[in-house]
This record gives C-alpha cells, sequence and structure tokens, in this order.
C-alpha cells in the first residue's frame, strides 16, 4: 500500500494531535481519508459529507492537481506522493 505525505491546514490540526503533516497510507484518497479518520476519528467529518461526498469548501490536491479535476475521492495515491487539504477561500 502506498504511503502519501498528508499536510493539513491549521483549522484541521487540532483533530490530528497537532500534527502539520502525516504519513498516511491509502492507494485512493479516499482510503487515505478513511485511514485519517481511523487514527484521528472525527476527522472526515470535516472533509465529506455523510453520503462519502467531498464538502464544498475543502479542496485536496496532489501535488498541483485538484482532486475535483482528476477521479475525485477515487484519484489514485502514490507512494510519496504529496497530499495538500486546503479549506477554500471566499471573500469579496
Amino acid at each position: 500500500m502506498p504511503v502519501a505525505i498528508v499536510t493539513l491546514p491549521p483549522v484541521l490540526r487540532e483533530r490530528a494531535d497537532n500534527q502539520t503533516r502525516l504519513n498516511v497510507e491509502g492507494a485512493t484518497v479516499r482510503e487515505i481519508i478513511e485511514e485519517l479518520e481511523r487514527r484521528f476519528p472525527g476527522i472526515r467529518f470535516n472533509l465529506c459529507y455523510e453520503t462519502g461526498e467531498l464538502r464544498p469548501y475543502v479542496n485536496i490536491f496532489i501535488e498541483k492537481e485538484n482532486i475535483r479535476y482528476l477521479q475525485g475521492l477515487d484519484t489514485p495515491v502514490y507512494a510519496g506522493a504529496h497530499i495538500r487539504v486546503l479549506p477554500s477561500v471566499a471573500g469579496g
């Protein structure tokens, strides 16, 4: 199973024992989120709806590619991939 490096935004670090970067195992982004949930119960709620869909204000990037423009949560993850979770920014 590939191990990716996941970087969390400050708003989620509190849920992950104040860790900024985590090594997480998973073959897809969905599996990465499941592993995060296993290690830090409740974190999935901040990322996905109960239906499993990614919340609209959450962006997940593998390297510089937004998974929304790839295969969504089913986007494959390779060993050593850098995954960044970023909240959407809005304003006016």
